[in-house]
């Protein structure tokens, strides 16, 4: 039996997983992950620098794939909680689509965000496997939330949304507001301020009231 598997095998007998550490082990995970890329980051890098032991990253986190989706999770669940999509009876969808676009916008153009899609976009094609990664834990899991409530408000009657996942795509091209989003990456333009963002936002959201509005 190897190392690692023996590891994983003791880690499902450990004590109660750490809360502290497990934030310590996504912190250094994500530190590597934009330092070193998927490939030449490994468990024992991220127990190194996390200060923790090699048998408490396995407690936590099954293997590479598992820990570094769950760095991506955190990053976007941190900034835009499932909660954040739900819409109820009475709640004015356009209200929640304000507040989806400006905290999408303040998440994607933070300095550690702007990194992560740089080295994706420079080593993608060599690392797929960090790339699907990243899309299912990221972008795909906020499009997925995105048509969710799409057809929430339609069953409401306040959007009239033919193909939900069409609109989601809209939606998010109208934020990126096509070059604009490609010259941050590129470093050829700075990011929005917050107040910036914010009235970005309520153009798009205005716009897309006007094509799908009830």
């Amino acid at each position: 039996m190897n190392e690692d598997l023996s590891l994983m095998m003791a880690a499902s007998r450990g004590r109660p997983k750490d809360l502290a550490k497990r934030q310590a082990i996504l912190d250094a995970a994500k530190h590597l992950f934009l330092t070193h890329g998927f490939t030449g980051t490994s468990m024992d890098a991220v127990a190194s620098e996390a200060g923790v032991s090699k048998l408490t990253v396995y407690n936590h986190f099954s293997d590479k794939e598992t820990l570094f989706t769950a760095a991506i999770e955190a990053k976007c669940v941190s900034q835009m909680p499932v909660i954040m999509f739900n819409l109820e009876p009475g709640m004015p969808v356009a209200d929640i689509l304000q507040k989806i676009g400006e905290a999408f916008l303040n998440m994607i153009y933070q300095e550690d965000s702007l990194n992560l899609v740089r080295l994706i976009s420079a080593v993608g094609a060599q690392d797929r496997t960090m790339a699907n990664l990243f899309y299912e834990a990221g972008p795909m899991r906020t499009r997925t939330e995105m048509v969710r409530l799409l057809k929430r408000a339609c069953d409401l009657n306040q959007l009239r949304v033919p193909n939900p996942e069409r609109a989601s795509e809209v939606f998010f091209g109208m934020l990126l507001g096509g070059c604009t989003h490609i010259q941050i990456i590129l470093g050829c333009s700075t990011p929005p301020s917050p107040k910036e963002i914010a009235a970005h936002v309520e153009e798009v959201v205005r716009v897309f009231m006007r094509a799908y509005g009830a």
